[in-house]
Formats: C-alpha cells, sequence, structure tokens
C-alpha cells in the first residue's frame, strides 16, 4: 500500500493506446466490413422487397422499377448489393472457421482475411459477367 501514489498524483502506469495509433491490419478492416456489409445487406433487402411488390402490383409499378434499377446509379447499387453478400457470406464463413478454434495463427487470419476480399471480388465479377452473357 506504501507503493500507491498519492490521490491526486501521476501515476506511473503507462495509458491504455488509443485506436489512432494503430497501424489498420487487413484482419481489423475485414471484421468492420463484415459488420458494414451487413448493415448494408439491410436496405439492400429492402430494394429487393420493393423490387418483387412492384412485381406483384402492376405491370406499371415493375416497369418503372426495372428502369430505375437498370440506371447506372441503379446498376452501381445492384453491384455495391452483390458485392456486400459475397463479403458478408465469406465473412461469416470466416468467423466460423474461427469460431470452431481452426486457423487462428496470424499468419493464417491474415491469408484468410485477404481471401475474403479477393473472394468476394472475384464473386462478384463471376456472377455479373455471366449475368451479362446471359442477358444478351
Amino acid at each position: 500500500m506504501a507503493d500507491t501514489p498519492a490521490k491526486g498524483a501521476a501515476s506511473a502506469r503507462p495509458l491504455s493506446p488509443h485506436l489512432q495509433i494503430y497501424r489498420p491490419a487487413i484482419t481489423m478492416i475485414m471484421s468492420i466490413m463484415h459488420r458494414v456489409t451487413g448493415a448494408a445487406l439491410y436496405f439492400g433487402t429492402l430494394i429487393l422487397v420493393v423490387w418483387l411488390a412492384a412485381a406483384a402490383s402492376s405491370p406499371a409499378a415493375f416497369d418503372t422499377m426495372q428502369w430505375l434499377l437498370g440506371t447506372i446509379v441503379g446498376q452501381l447499387v445492384l453491384f455495391g448489393y452483390t458485392w456486400a453478400l459475397f463479403n458478408h457470406m465469406l465473412g461469416g464463413i470466416r468467423h466460423f472457421i474461427w469460431d470452431t478454434g481452426a486457423m487462428l495463427e496470424k499468419a493464417t487470419t491474415t491469408r484468410l482475411a485477404w481471401l475474403t476480399l479477393v473472394g468476394s471480388l472475384g464473386l462478384t465479377f463471376l456472377v455479373w459477367v455471366v449475368g451479362y452473357i446471359v442477358w444478351l
């Protein structure tokens, strides 16, 4: 008890570091992206519900939604939704693997994070290329 500094005196203990001093790691970024894509999927699913409701209500409403989603902005939103879907799916698989206690070594977690990013981009482009080939 004699080693305890007096009340109001400066402590010799180190302060806990804040996020500003950490260098972002790919595992940290992909963990944050997993949460962000989960929220984005909520809004993307609302667009899907509106599209389905338009299809069920009338041909005019469906044509309006088709036109809206066919614009450049609509295509970008759908592309982002596709990427968010694959990124969130692969991130969930990555977390499921970790929940089993496997692949928790630093090098492996980094490799899995990169595979999640590359895999989600690759699957997104693959789906869109196949979609355009089938559409033509």
